[in-house]
């Protein structure tokens, strides 16, 4: 479901290449850490926000701690999204991801180099998919495997889409496991409704037009911010608040 892509995208980083599930099957970190993660793609857009991670679970705020939260738990196959005082719940088998068995991916280690203070080793990878689309790009990724740089390129015939995202103020130190659990209080909401699918005079906005939008805003932003997501405010406007 395209939609529902996009969704995440733009809700937490770490949804942010849904259609690249090969990612996912890379030996995963194995020591917490934290960071500040910065997003580019195509057309402009920029998403900033802070990334926590234990072996497992990862949670991705953006705009704050107030703003749009992901938890992603791999333990429980679920991932959380939290607005407001409400949370959404998705399976991970619905993320829209690719079976890397389905693919030929070639990778290839290109040498050492150092990104924001961080050692890390870069990598060339490339995957094919059966109808010969393909997609790939550039890792740097350190000794203890935190993916500190992406570079990626996905092509399906005529249509390219590029996206990177770069890690900056890496701290490898443990992390509170409170971070990845939903807090006290918090309301299950349906995510049809969050969808727009609720139809209906007072009903949930539809997030599909709220997108649309986004590309009008950027205009009235200071060159400095131009093309940045302002999370808080797509909040607000989602919770009709």
């Amino acid at each position: 479901m395209k939609l529902l892509r996009v969704v995440n995208l733009v809700l937490a980083s770490a949804l942010l290449l849904p259609a690249m599930g090969w990612a996912a099957s890379r030996p995963e970190p194995k020591v917490d850490y934290s960071a500040e993660s910065t997003m580019e793609m195509d057309g402009g857009m920029t998403m900033k926000s802070r990334v926590y991670y234990s072996p497992g679970k990862q949670r991705t705020e953006m705009g704050g701690a107030d703003g749009m939260v992901s938890i992603i738990r791999k333990d429980k196959k679920l991932t959380w999204q939290l607005m407001g005082d409400m949370y959404m719940e998705m399976p991970m088998d619905r993320s829209g991801s690719e079976d890397p068995l389905d693919m030929d991916v070639q990778q290839t280690a290109v040498g050492d180099e150092t990104i924001n203070g961080v050692k890390t080793t870069k990598s060339k990878v490339i995957a094919t998919k059966k109808d010969g689309s393909k997609f790939g790009g550039f890792f740097w990724t350190t000794k203890d495997g935190i993916t500190v740089k992406m570079d990626l390129l996905s092509k399906e015939g005529d249509k390219k889409m590029r996206v990177s995202s770069e890690l900056a103020n890496l701290k490898i130190e443990k992390q509170d496991p409170k971070l990845f659990e939903i807090p006290p209080g918090y309301t299950k909401n349906d995510m049809g409704a969050m969808m727009g699918q609720g139809g209906g005079k007072g009903g949930a906005p539809n997030i599909g037009e709220m997108m649309k939008g986004m590309g009008k805003d950027r205009g009235s932003k200071s060159k400095g911010d131009e093309g940045e997501v302002d999370v808080n405010k797509m909040m607000k406007d989602m919770m009709g608040r």
